[in-house]
């Protein structure tokens, strides 16, 4: 072989050497985002009976000033192995599956007693300011 042959596939070993600390930079990389994520994925304890919210992926562009992204309490029927859910709207009675990763539960607050009406209307009228002088 002449040096221009020789020259040449010492060239194509060096590029296959690149190739290959490439494909393992790749690996390491892919590897450490896999990571991150899977320590960001919280465990949730959802049994099924429970009232969850459902996170809506609709509104992620533009959700309004004041618009929630969780909607409606629903019922989990089923929990799957692979982190699917079942739930039911309470309302119309609909069954459908969703990530795990798109509900938290829902916490009803205790009754109390009274209206709102009555309880804004008894914080109003009885408080007095601190810088009124009697």
């Amino acid at each position: 072989m002449d040096e221009a042959g020789v020259h040449r596939k010492l060239q194509l070993a060096e590029l296959e050497e690149i190739r290959n600390d490439a494909y393992e930079n790749a690996k390491i990389a892919k590897a450490k985002t896999k990571a991150y994520h899977d320590n960001r994925l919280c465990n949730k304890n959802l049994q099924v009976g429970q009232k969850v919210l459902l996170f809506q992926s609709k509104l992620k562009l533009h959700p309004g000033k004041l618009n929630s992204r969780w909607i409606e309490p629903y019922v989990i029927q089923k929990v799957y192995p692979n982190g699917a859910i079942s739930i039911k709207d309470i309302e119309n009675d609909f069954i459908f599956t969703v990530n795990g990763q798109r509900l938290k539960t829902f916490y009803e607050l205790p009754n109390v007693a009274g209206t709102h009406e009555e309880l804004v209307e008894e914080v109003v009228f009885n408080h007095t300011p601190n810088n009124v002088k009697n």
